[in-house]
């Protein structure tokens, strides 16, 4: 790897101004060595195997590449449960996420030298050829500067890179004349606006076609971006300026890069999440590894590896040092306030820190990198894939997975620094859930819910961009791949850049302005790669002694304790009161929250509220325990309210020809049979008569034996649920009567009883959206007979299965009885459409926290609980910056198309079309399982 190590040379010094292509040889050789070291560890598997899973990742990309050209071409994106192009602005709005779609064929763009990686050279020049003959890049369309930046000019120059590398090998790509370049210099230009501010910071959004400010690019109010979406610019736009020699991208690149390090904590060397863009003031001052910070890191290092230049280096050591001070708990890596960096500002992770042990390789620290990556391995081997957030004591904090590479990037680092065959298992794992939990006939499907299985119908550019590159050089030998892979560099969004660029146009002054803003340290930066004897002390068993303590750290942890700041109290010393213990009626505890500078105030209603004043503490270890406990207070009154919410349930379609393949998210009941507790329901399904369900069923016999399908509205659920329960039905679904919701773009609902006593229900109901209905109903006005089955959890598909005969819908699915379950009583009672009690969930992990939770809390002196209430100081604790933002729920304009010469018009297909294509993905999957694939 061109990026491995920490440094410039393997076992003797290089000269710190050396040309950067001796560095690349010798960072390549580091890694060679450390493989060497590796080989004597553990059975190592087969060439035959490591070829086989080759293969089978080449199967994979074809199949999601496959089914994006022909279902949607020349749309953004995949939406492969419906099988047809996702196209901004003919869709319902999915917030931020949707900054990313540009109407400029993202997904194309993006997959450019994935190809070329997976030795498709004339599918990469065919997909060239498209790029300039349709791809327009002036379209009246508001995006993401950091996305389009990393996705598409990075797209534009990794494809531009590996083309004038083709050409020179004689046999691909000879009428090949710069024409990505150009198309990369002139999206360059385009984004150039987003700079004009005070600071040099970049804007989080610009319209491609009017820029900045301009009434009619309904952009450029904005004030704040993340530290990441300001400092993921350097590679491309260093990368277009030394292509081009047009210095202008650089310069803007790296001004931006200076004020973030300008704008560091001096006093603990780290950044926010979130920062104002004309003062410079941070606006979340939580600092992690993970979303709205992550690969600003990773840029300073890769900066310093493509361009040389120590400055650079300098800073991402002064960082990291900081990072392992502060965030690091191995094997965990929990955010901090940047001010006060021993308190942790939240208890969960996110999945895009899962990048951060492949960064710890390139740095050269391969400890704590193992220790990370198993501690996520173990998190990926419990929910098969690793969630969008979890807690500390490894619980669900946000249940989505939507097909993130990360996990996958690092385990190609360890692997290529360690030799190590075991992370070539964890890759073959990775390759087995994908196709067995995210594969779908159209494509793979993001998970909606790791926890049931549900998918979600998108497919976004990232996974053919990145996760196939990675998987397949993990399984790759050198041979296997066309050109030196250690001649490049991988931008975050796994795109190539030659390391040769570190010599061309070198125009950009390279005044060294770290050591103006601190005093570093000498001894804290190495300019060679690390001995292999020191990362590996004469031990093959290394990196498995240290994975294994945490075998069982999911399986068997208890909860942590957010606060390191216990462990000072372990002498003997009494330590500082903790939420969960506190209680409003006991003395002590109130005189340890005066002392602590909190104050209560008792409210009309019998609550009293929580109020703390730093500055009446009676110490500053006083005060920061006081700020502690606040902060853990809301989080647990947050986690109370989680867990009287019932989870998500699933609706998988079992019957031919979808074999399990298809799973809807579906909202549970606070009635009838609890799915999480009793064996799940399986039967055919019908719909009602009357279709609402409202009044006795003039169809019975159509409903006997089956799950009935009702139409949400006009009385409630608890009456719908009876009267198909009276007719003989053994389930139901509620599918919502509002044109066009979706799990997608709605939060979870949960339906509830009617105020009156329900045990009389004994059947299970679950809730659909109408997206999620209509493909229900489409199949049965297609296949007349459709099985369904109703859990908890998507159940494993059954290869057998696809080779059975479609049952009689007369079949034993009666005998799934229903069993009464216990009532629960509920406070507030969630009724039907029409009635003005109804209320949706709106905090269940689907959804985000606030971004901002003020130190204050109300407690009923009956509870120890509190429920935050009337905020006075604000304190940032959760939320997230880019792609986890994506989930809130924002509505957008209405982009018109700009470009009259490619159909954008929604590939929507009838469903006997649809499933004759899945019939040969089925057969082709069928081959595959009795390969043992």
């Amino acid at each position: 790897m061109s990026e491995a190590g920490g440094g410039r040379g393997c076992g003797s010094s290089v000269p710190q101004r050396a040309p950067w292509s001796l560095v690349a040889a010798t960072a390549a050789f580091c890694l060679v060595s450390a493989t060497s070291v590796w080989t004597a560890g553990a059975a190592p598997m087969s060439r035959e195997e490591r070829q086989k899973l080759g293969n089978q990742v080449l199967e994979m990309f074809d199949h999601a590449y496959g089914n994006y050209m022909e279902h949607a071409y020349p749309a953004d994106e995949l939406m492969p449960l419906t099988c047809r192009g996702r196209v901004r602005g003919q869709e319902p709005s999915r917030g931020d996420v949707d900054d990313a779609l540009g109407k400029f064929s993202l997904t194309l763009i993006d997959s450019l030298d994935t190809l070329v990686v997976l030795n498709k050279t004339k599918e990469f020049e065919d997909a060239v050829r498209k790029v300039l003959r349709d791809v327009n890049l002036d379209n009246d369309v508001v995006v993401s500067v950091f996305e389009t930046n990393i996705r598409v000019l990075g797209g534009l120059l990794g494809g531009h890179s590996l083309a004038i590398m083709l050409k020179e090998k004689g046999e691909y790509m000879q009428w090949y004349n710069d024409e990505l370049l150009q198309m990369a210099k002139q999206l360059g230009y385009k984004l150039l606006p987003a700079f004009n501010t005070t600071s040099g910071l970049p804007y989080p959004r610009i319209n491609l076609k009017f820029g900045i400010r301009k009434p009619e690019a309904r952009t450029g109010t904005e004030t704040d971006t993340c530290t990441a979406c300001a400092g993921t610019l350097i590679l491309e736009f260093a990368a277009l300026s030394r292509f081009t020699g047009a210095t202008i991208f650089e310069e803007y690149a790296r001004k931006a890069l200076d004020f973030l390090w300008e704008k560091r904590q001096r006093s603990s060397n780290l950044v926010g999440v979130t920062i104002n863009i004309h003062t410079g003031d941070w606006v979340r001052k939580d600092s992690g590894v993970g979303a709205g910070i992550d690969s600003y890191y990773e840029y300073l290092l890769k900066a310093y590896v493509l361009l040389g230049d120590d400055s650079f280096l300098e800073r991402f050591n002064t960082h990291y040092d900081a990072i392992m001070r502060y965030i690091s708990q191995p094997p965990l890596l929990l955010d901090v306030h940047i001010h006060k960096p021993m308190l942790n500002a939240r208890t969960w992770m996110d999945a895009l820190l899962a990048f951060f042990p492949g960064l710890q390789v390139l740095k050269g620290d391969i400890r704590p990198a193992i220790e990370t990556h198993e501690m996520l391995y173990q998190v990926i081997k419990k929910h098969n894939f690793l969630p969008e957030a979890f807690t500390t004591d490894f619980r669900v904090h946000w249940a989505q997975h939507p097909l993130r590479p990360e996990f996958a990037e690092s385990t190609y680092f360890l692997y290529k620094a360690t030799g190590d065959p075991y992370y070539l298992e964890v890759g073959k794992t990775l390759i087995e859930n994908l196709n067995k939990y995210a594969r779908v006939p159209c494509g793979f499907a993001a998970m909606k819910d790791v926890r049931t299985g549900s998918h979600e119908d998108r497919m976004d550019s990232f996974f053919l961009a990145e996760m196939f590159k990675y998987l397949y050089l993990l399984f790759a030998d050198k041979e296997d791949i066309i050109f030196d892979i250690e001649d490049y560099i991988f931008t975050t969004e796994a795109h190539l850049l030659p390391l040769w660029l570190s010599t061309t146009n070198q125009s950009i002054s390279k005044k060294n302005t770290t050591s103006e803003y601190t005093e570093l340290d000498d001894s804290n930066f190495d300019w060679t790669c690390p001995n292999t004897q020191i990362l590996f002390p004469n031990d093959p068993l290394y990196a498995q002694s240290i994975r294994e303590p945490l075998k069982n750290v999911v399986d068997k942890s208890c909860p942590r304790g957010i606060i390191r700041v216990e462990e000072s109290f372990r002498s003997g010393a009494k330590p500082p009161l903790r939420a969960r213990d506190f209680m409003a009626t006991n003395p002590e505890h109130l005189e340890i929250l005066k002392k602590m500078g909190v104050s209560l105030i008792h409210l009309k209603d019998g609550r009293v509220q929580l109020v703390q004043h730093a500055i009446q503490a009676a110490s500053s270890i006083d005060a920061e325990d006081g700020l502690r406990f606040m902060q853990e207070m809301i989080e647990l009154s947050s986690q109370q309210q989680k867990e009287q919410q019932l989870p998500p349930r699933a609706v998988q379609i079992v019957s031919h020809p979808f074999f399990g393949r298809v799973v809807l998210t579906a909202g549970p009941a606070q009635f009838g049979l609890d799915l999480s507790k009793h064996k799940e329901t399986r039967g055919f399904v019908a719909s009602s008569k009357p279709y609402n369900g409202c009044s006795e069923l003039t169809n019975p016999e159509a409903v006997m034996g089956k799950i009935a399908l009702i139409q949400r509205g006009q009385c409630m659920f608890a009456e719908k649920a009876r009267n198909i329960q009276n007719a003989g039905a053994i389930g139901g679904i509620v599918i919502d009567d509002n044109e066009g919701s979706s799990s997608d773009t709605a939060p979870l609902f949960q339906m509830a009883g009617d105020g009156k006593d329900t045990d009389d229900i004994k059947i299970p109901m679950l809730f659909l959206f109408s997206k999620e209905g209509s493909i229900i109903l489409d199949a049965i006005r297609e296949y007349e007979e459709v099985e369904v089955l109703l859990s908890d959890k998507a159940k494993d598909r059954d290869p057998e299965m696809e080779n059975e005969e479609p049952p009689s819908s007369e079949n034993d699915s009666q005998n799934q009885s229903a069993e009464q379950i216990a009532p629960t009583s509920q406070e507030v009672d969630l009724v039907d459409q029409e009635s003005p009690e109804e209320s949706s969930l709106n905090s269940q992990p689907e959804s985000l926290p606030p971004a901002d939770t003020d130190n204050a809390a109300s407690v009923s002196p009956s509870e120890q609980i509190p429920d935050p209430m009337e905020n006075h100081e604000t304190m940032s604790l959760d939320g997230e910056c880019t792609d986890l933002d994506n989930q809130l729920q924002e509505q957008s304009e209405t982009e018109e198309d700009s470009n009259p010469n490619v159909s954008w018009g929604k590939k929507v297909q009838p469903i006997d079309s649809i499933l004759a294509d899945w019939n040969e993905d089925i057969e082709a999957f069928e081959m595959m399982e009795k390969d043992e694939l």
